[in-house]
């Protein structure tokens, strides 16, 4: 028996993000079920962060009037562009060449992290529990093996296991069915995945790396809904590109992505990113602007083939913890919307048949038959034509294959992923790469883009960054891949000291941690476990 207190729910509901709130929305919009919805970021929004052009049929259909007061509704897309760009200059992709469905005509772009927080006085409106600073740490369950709800974090452990004046045990939640929302690559979700074997039929999750930085610039450049993405410069080797998004407030939301399928450990996507914005077309636009905020978060660009099993006795995986994001869109808001609202639709049903812990079968099965699944069956092999025969030809692949399937003569395959943590080479066989210093005005370093992320961590706390074998990193991964810890991290969390003097040290700062998950998916051994540090940690975004 826990000597925990516990509260019981109907439904629990793991993570703060468009698919947690969505599902809450939906529940209770279907009638008079109790729910309750954690959230690890210290408010609904803190550790939200996406580019973000958002297509609203998930917002048409969960809440129709959300144009009438949602802070999103501020800024529809005006004009869409594509770069291709080389060191000096650029070419224009013509829009005409692309498919129907990659068009942004109808979509919104502005803050993910405020619109959450709208759906969050939505959903508290209906009598939704929403508790912040509570991060869900445990999985519970029943005697069956059935998952019997979450339990939060203890709070006022020190970093030695002790426990400080101010501790206080965990809560447990129980539920009839617990919801998982946390987002790319959660650590619950993971440990369902192992227990449940849930990735048994699917393909490995796929994943890039986001960097975003928000800029207020000179009102004359300022063009509102313009939205630019660009290919090319500066990867090589390695795949992704750049946006950006001229959003309310003479402000412009921009950023990198670098998919993590690298292969040459000395790369920095972070490094990247700073160099890409000193192309001439970007330095002009952000001349004379403030960089206000930064933020890192990991991708899932598996695609359709990458969806694991969404149902588990007692619970769902939706949003990104299932990974429904449409990779060549670059949009993912919208069927996380979907996929809580489906599941909620299942779960309602199963309560009001006095059904508990079961798998939720409706909701997959009304999954397939979605817009989710016809959406992202089209575009199912981009991220692997581009990770197979790199950023041109994969690119002209990856449109063919799209063009057939609009015209409804697909391809007849699914092409395959390898894990990104397989694809390092070993840094003796990769061209070291030269980073620029940063200038302090376009271009900066991690420490002070951290500072800009808002992000901290309670200093004597265990570190969250936990290793499997404290020796791999300096006995393994230094002589073969240079210890890519310290490149492939965006926020200055992992370094080696003392080569200099011959006696190397691994050392984590986890204060810096801002929850991007890159270091779970990367590792080459696998050796680094993210686990949810105390309530309440992590980045307070404002506005990403």
């Amino acid at each position: 028996m826990s000597d925990r207190e516990s509260m019981p729910y109907d439904v629990v509901i793991v993570g703060a993000g468009p698919a947690g709130l969505s599902a809450a929305i939906r529940l209770k919009q279907l009638g008079d079920v109790s729910v309750c919805v954690l959230e690890k970021g210290s408010e609904v929004g803190a550790h939200i962060l996406s580019g973000a052009v958002i297509d609203p049929i998930g917002l048409d259909e969960l809440l129709p009037d959300w144009r009438d007061s949602c802070p999103l509704a501020r800024t529809p897309v005006t004009e869409n562009h594509h770069w291709v760009l080389t060191q000096a200059g650029k070419s224009e992709f013509p829009h005409a060449l692309m498919p129907p469905f990659m068009n942004n005509k109808g979509t919104y772009t502005g803050s993910l992290a405020n619109t959450c927080r709208w759906l969050a006085e939505q959903a508290e409106a209906l009598g939704v529990e929403i508790f912040p600073g509570f991060a869900a740490a445990e999985i519970l369950f029943n005697d069956d093996g059935s998952v019997k709800g979450v339990a939060t974090g203890d709070m006022g452990v020190a970093r030695d296991g002790t426990h400080k004046p101010d501790y206080q045990p965990g809560l447990e939640l129980h539920a009839k069915y617990t919801f998982f929302a946390e987002g790319v690559r959660g650590h619950l979700t993971k440990e369902l995945k192992r227990l449940f074997d849930l990735e048994r039929d699917c393909q490995p999750q796929v994943y890039g790396l986001g960097m975003k930085e928000l800029w207020d610039i000179d009102p004359a450049k300022h063009v509102p809904g313009k939205v630019v993405h660009t290919q090319g410069w500066p990867l090589d080797d390695a795949w992704g590109g750049g946006f950006i998004y001229h959003q309310a407030d003479n402000q412009v939301a921009l950023g990198f992505v670098v998919a993590l399928s690298y292969k040459n450990p000395h790369l920095s996507p972070f490094g990247e990113f700073q160099r890409w914005k000193h192309h001439p077309e970007i330095a002009a636009l952000l001349e004379g602007g403030t960089r206000v905020s930064y933020g890192a978060r990991a991708i899932n660009e598996g695609g359709w083939q990458s969806v694991p099993k969404l149902v588990f006795p007692g619970g769902a995986l939706i949003g990104c913890s299932a990974g429904f994001v449409n990779v060549p869109r670059i949009k993912g808001t919208h069927t996380a919307i979907k996929s809580g609202m489906l599941a909620a639709e299942a779960a309602f049903e199963a309560i009001g048949a006095d059904r508990q812990a079961d798998e939720l079968s409706a909701y997959p099965a009304a999954l397939n038959k979605s817009w989710i699944a016809t959406e992202l069956k089209k575009v199912r092999n981009v991220e692997p034509f581009v990770a197979k025969f790199g950023d041109t030809a994969g690119t002209l692949f990856a449109g063919a294959d799209m063009w057939m399937r609009q015209l409804k003569i697909g391809l007849p395959f699914t092409l395959k992923h390898k894990p990104d943590h397989t694809k390092l080479w070993r840094a003796d066989q990769q061209p070291k790469i030269d980073y620029p210093k940063p200038d302090g005005k376009l271009s900066f370093d991690k420490l002070s883009s951290v500072f800009l992320s808002n992000t901290n961590h309670e200093e004597d706390q265990p570190i969250h960054l936990t290793l499997k074998d404290p020796d791999v990193p300096i006995r393994h991964n230094l002589p073969l891949y240079d210890e890519p810890a310290q490149r492939y991290c965006p926020a200055g969390v992992y370094e080696v000291v003392g080569q200099e003097t011959g006696d190397p040290k691994f050392v984590i700062n986890a204060q810096n941690c801002v929850h991007c998950k890159t270091c779970d998916i990367k590792d080459p051994t696998q050796n680094i476990n993210w686990v949810v540090p105390e309530g309440g940690g992590g980045p307070n975004y404002p506005n990403m």
